[in-house]
């Protein structure tokens, strides 16, 4: 009597799509063009009616959250890049979008001397790591 090895067979390489994201793609993706595009007259609105400057409370916090999340963004990143665990491509591209956040507003809430620092931060530091950032994800997507 032979021993007969089982069958083995691979499984696919590909992924079948469930149904039921396929049906709701088409709906959630007018839901987010739609909501796009509605922002648009809404920014003409704030363009005329927003003044110059304004006072704001929280102003530290909102700062030191914003860094929180740069300095979670940026360490999770590179710790998942280590591992190699795919979960790196999520937080490095928002990690991406939350630097080039942080450039702008540096950039646009600062005046005089502290501008040519957050211009001088923003090319040198910010969007460098913001390239970086968008780079690991696409590469890694």
């Amino acid at each position: 009597m032979a021993l007969v090895a089982p069958q083995v067979r691979p499984r696919p390489a590909v992924r079948t799509v469930r149904r039921s994201v396929v049906r709701t793609a088409p709906r959630t993706a007018t839901v987010l063009t739609g909501a796009g595009l509605a922002l648009v007259p809404w920014m003409l609105v704030l363009a005329r009616t927003l003044p110059q400057s304004a006072e704001v409370s929280n102003w530290a916090t909102a700062w030191i959250g914003l860094d929180v999340l740069l300095a979670a963004g940026l360490t999770g990143t590179g710790l998942l890049l280590r591992r190699r665990d795919a979960r790196v491509v999520p937080v490095s591209a928002a990690t991406a979008a939350l630097l080039v956040m942080d450039a702008w507003f540096d950039v646009t809430t600062s005046a005089g001397s502290e501008q040519a620092l957050a211009l001088l931060l923003a090319a040198g530091v910010e969007l460098p790591l913001a390239v970086l950032c968008a780079t690991v994800a696409a590469r890694r997507a």
